[in-house]
């Protein structure tokens, strides 16, 4: 049997949804307890993220189980063109493995096509290496340590 994946765009009302989801993903990380629990609040949304980042949940059954959250016109570096930043990328883990990220992945490419970016930017928590690679980003070398975080993936979409 297979389960309809309907995509929308968040809304305030869904923002405890939202951070529902990413409280389950975070917990799943290979980090500490105590790391992940200090570090959680840190990736939740509130309203006013609504105003700057394009956000799309996918629902089963009108549940939210993932969330895309997307910044247009970042800078991704000073060699490339802007790129649409994939601030975050969550599902919940009792739906992972099922194509809902590559999904909403895909959508990203779409929507950043659409905005006439150069590429997608990610900068990927450990866990998530493997999945970005797989949908063909590429590490970015860090030419400063101080300054650029270290697991930042870039898609060329031209």
């Amino acid at each position: 049997m297979t389960v309809a994946i309907d995509i929308r765009a968040a809304t305030s009302a869904d923002l405890d949804a939202i951070n529902h989801v990413i409280t389950a993903a975070v917990m799943t990380w290979d980090l500490p307890e105590r790391v992940k629990r200090l570090s959680l609040p840190s990736y939740y949304y509130e309203e006013i993220d609504l105003d700057h980042f394009q956000m799309l949940l996918a629902c089963i059954e009108d549940k939210p189980v993932a969330v895309i959250a997307l910044e247009h016109e970042n800078r991704a570096g000073e060699s490339m063109n802007k790129g649409t930043l994939i601030h975050g990328l969550f599902v919940d883990p009792e739906f992972q493995r099922r194509g809902i990220g590559t999904y909403l992945f895909k959508q990203a490419e779409d929507i950043a096509r659409q905005q006439a970016a150069a590429g997608l930017m990610v900068r990927a928590q450990k866990d998530a290496i493997g999945f970005f690679s797989t949908m063909g980003m590429v590490k970015l070398s860090v030419s400063n340590e101080k300054q650029d975080y270290a697991d930042r993936y870039w898609k060329q979409l031209s």
